[in-house]
C-alpha cells in the first residue's frame, strides 16, 4: 500500500452521501476547500 503525503493531490475515490448518491472526489475539482467526515457509527 502506498503511503499519502503532505501537499500531495488525494487520489480519486468514491463514497455514498446520506441520500445513498455515490460521489466521486474527482466531481470536487476546482473548489476551494473539501471537507471529508468519517463517521463510524455506534455499534
Amino acid at each position: 500500500m502506498s503511503k499519502i503525503t503532505i501537499n500531495t493531490p488525494a487520489p480519486d475515490f468514491a463514497l455514498d452521501n446520506f441520500l445513498g448518491e455515490n460521489i466521486h472526489l474527482s466531481s470536487f475539482n476546482g473548489k476551494s476547500n473539501i471537507l471529508l467526515v468519517f463517521n463510524r457509527g455506534f455499534a
